[in-house]
């Protein structure tokens, strides 16, 4: 009798953990539905359509490219339409502090105005300018410099 117990008693046990390893899953994300970022997140942006745009030196104008990612991006704001974002310019380290600020703050809107003008609602994009505070690659070369002049959207 005592083993018919003990041994109900493990099988109510086992449930009781499978139970919780499947809430666990759920709480965490994990498990077998995580196959890719969240729909409208951030993780999602970056990965399935750019997050970010390049400019010419000294310029605010949308270089083909930009244009292309800023294409991907206003269909990708149309999709979520509960997505708000940041447009944060940014710049090479050569220039004033003062420079700097207002040319990352024109590429900020360059890229803002292109999304309004593709159907994105204004009041969703927010702009700032980092500036030359914010490199994204360090180095005092071209190859750096063309990586620092830039536009990054933000989900908010």
């Amino acid at each position: 009798m005592n083993s018919k117990l003990l041994g109900a008693l493990a099988a109510v046990a086992l449930l009781a953990a499978c139970s919780d390893k499947d809430k666990a899953g759920e709480a965490t994300g994990a498990g077998a539905a995580t196959s890719g970022p969240v729909p409208g997140s951030q993780e999602d942006l970056v990965s399935n359509v750019g997050d970010r745009v390049f400019f010419d030196f000294d310029r605010s104008s949308l270089r083909d490219d930009a244009r292309a990612t800023l294409d991907r991006q206003a269909g990708w704001l149309g999709k979520y339409p509960q997505v708000n974002v940041q447009v944060a310019g940014n710049c090479d380290d050569r220039g004033t502090e003062e420079y700097n600020l207002a040319l990352g703050q024109r590429r900020a809107n360059s890229s803002r105005d292109y999304l309004v003008a593709r159907g994105v609602a204004g009041s969703r994009i927010s702009t700032i300018s980092f500036g030359k505070d914010r490199p994204t690659a360090l180095g005092d070369n071209e190859q750096a410099w063309a990586q620092n002049r830039n536009t990054i959207t933000s989900v908010r």
